[in-house]
């Protein structure tokens, strides 16, 4: 027997296969050029992920491939760095049991923060608050979307707000 997650963090995918998404988002994260991953599945006919990269990581890869960038949102909106991190799931997919296997993604503009209440300040994904903030992306995922037009509040550490907006591109993962 082996212990991939508390029992209430386990969910069903729609055909009932256990759906662990700590345990996809870590294996994820073993990638370097990956710092955050949220990942989806529960009552869906498969997983899909969210992906925030590692700025630094990636930064230091496009720049060796003479990349170039003017900051996150940039890096993200590259098909180079769409295509590295494409390359790190089908890589990392193997190692997943099969109905967990990540079949769509996307690149966040900006990395997952506490400022803006998508994570504790001990780096834990507030699940719920994600869920809510990203459920066009969600819904994009599992109605076929290939790209997202998305609004988001960023806040930044001196309390000013602004707004961030995007088009993302979600990608198939095999």
């Amino acid at each position: 027997m082996t212990i991939i997650d508390r029992a209430k963090d386990v969910g069903k995918l729609v055909d009932g296969s256990p759906f662990a998404p700590q345990f996809v988002e870590n294996k994820l994260k073993f990638s370097p050029y990956i710092s955050e991953a949220v990942s989806f599945g529960h009552e869906k006919p498969f997983v899909c992920a969210m992906i925030a990269i590692d700025m630094n990581t990636v930064g230091n890869w496009a720049e060796k491939l003479g990349l170039a960038y003017t900051n996150y949102m940039d890096l993200t909106q590259k098909k180079e760095v769409r295509d590295l991190i494409g390359d790190e799931i089908k890589r990392i997919n193997p190692s997943l049991p099969e109905v967990s296997r990540i079949k769509r993604f996307l690149l966040l503009a900006k990395d997952l923060d506490a400022d803006d209440a998508e994570v504790t300040r001990t780096r834990k994904l507030r699940r719920g608050y994600i869920a809510e903030k990203y459920a066009p992306v969600i819904e994009a995922f599992y109605s076929g979307g290939q790209e997202i037009e998305l609004a988001t509040e960023v806040t930044f550490e001196d309390g000013r707000k602004s707004m961030l907006d995007t088009r993302l591109t979600i990608l198939e993962a095999a």
